[in-house]
């Protein structure tokens, strides 16, 4: 019997699965071995049991499990949702049950049904929590929250270590107070091994104001001791040209976070095409539904996928502002309660101050960093004490 004829063997025994992905692994070395030693052959019950009893079971990991898995998919569904860029149990978890209706062409329940299925079995494989769970259970994956460093140790010790994996963080100021200087600093930062403040993966960076520059990129690399060519090619760059096609972009994002190990999206900035496009109170309704819809997605995708999301927001004015600082974030309050995480950034002569605004369990405070060739840094009379603004 021929290698090809073993392999075909092989995925006919299996209860699921793709014939495509047996013949994609013959030109892949790394996967014949597991092909040679796990040949079905003709054997008798006795023997058939204690190799059951002995060989390791491997699981394929999460993100690889088609949706085909999932009792009720058929061989039709499956290609609407494929069409839909839904390709795995994952990116039908992370889909809202109205975009699934829409891909299928159904009704709601239906969507909700084949949403609750993805659920259920990442629960089962351990990849989300039950719906009940322990508080101590939660605590202890607290403790094993990723993070990743921003460059400033003031910035890192306001935000408890860094931006945090799962969540999402944002950054909203005015013009130069030093947001796009930020994301460009966790553009390298995130490439680092953990030893160095970073998660060892790659980054999207979704730009909507056309402020992406690899020359700054290549600069902090040089100036933090980097070699920048690895790192340009760690940064995956799409340019939001509307807010249909900023949806569209973050809707197709589970296929590139499978192929280049994403731990680190970035949103340049989260509401400007939305600001722009939807003028008057006419349409306000209609703009805060579709931004809603956006960073909810936003939300599922770092808590589905693992990765960490970083959103830059644009400010304005208040003009009923007597006292204080009249400047807010735009967005209203569905940006300000989709937000893990909220930072307040300005400028205060040559230096920056970020101040935790909103936080389920950070302290509200501030803290220095400046701008310089490292990207963001903390300033140099405060290298060695890190004083804290308060």
């Amino acid at each position: 019997m021929s290698f090809l004829e073993l392999n075909v063997q092989r995925r006919k025994s299996q209860p699921s699965g793709s014939l495509k992905a047996a013949f994609k692994n013959l030109n892949n070395p790394a996967t014949m071995v597991p092909f040679l030693f796990k040949v079905p052959r003709e054997k008798d019950e006795q023997s058939k049991e204690a190799e059951s009893n002995t060989s390791p079971k491997v699981s394929p990991p999460v993100s690889d499990i088609e949706i085909d898995e999932l009792e009720g998919i058929g061989p039709a569904t499956k290609e609407k949702l494929n069409n839909a860029g839904i390709l795995t149990v994952t990116d039908l978890a992370v889909k809202s049950p109205s975009e699934v209706a829409e891909a299928i062409g159904s009704d709601l329940a239906r969507a909700v049904e084949l949403c609750g299925k993805a659920r259920i079995k990442l629960v089962e494989l351990h990849y989300l929590d039950d719906d009940f769970v322990p508080a101590s259970e939660i605590y202890k994956k607290r403790k094993a929250i990723e993070r990743i460093s921003t460059g400033s140790k003031n910035l890192d010790d306001l935000l408890a270590g860094g931006i945090e994996s799962q969540a999402v963080t944002e950054f909203y100021g005015e013009f130069g107070s030093g947001k796009t200087q930020i994301c460009h600093t966790l553009c390298v930062m995130v490439q680092q091994p953990k030893e160095q403040g970073g998660l060892s993966g790659t980054v999207v960076y979704i730009d909507t104001e056309n402020t992406f520059r690899p020359e700054r990129i290549v600069g902090i690399a040089q100036a933090r001791g980097y070699d920048p060519d690895p790192v340009l090619n760690g940064i995956i760059v799409a340019k939001a040209y509307n807010s249909s096609h900023q949806e569209l972009i973050l809707g197709e994002l589970g296929a590139r976070v499978r192929e280049f190990r994403v731990r680190l999206v970035i949103v340049d900035s989260a509401v400007a095409h939305y600001r722009a496009e939807f003028l008057g109170r006419g349409t306000l309704s209609e703009r805060q539904q579709r931004l809603n819809k956006f960073m909810h997605a936003l939300v599922r995708t770092a808590e589905i996928y693992n990765l960490a999301v970083v959103a830059t927001n644009q400010v304005q004015s208040s003009p009923d502002t007597f006292f204080g600082d009249p400047t807010k974030a735009t967005g209203g309050h569905v940006v300000a309660h989709t937000s893990t995480y909220r930072v307040y950034v300005r400028k205060t002569g040559k230096n920056r101050v970020a101040r935790m605004v909103d936080s389920p369990y950070h302290p509200e405070r501030e803290a220095l960093f400046v701008l310089d060739e490292k990207g963001i840094d903390d300033p140099p009379e405060e290298s060695s004490s890190r004083r804290r603004v308060t």
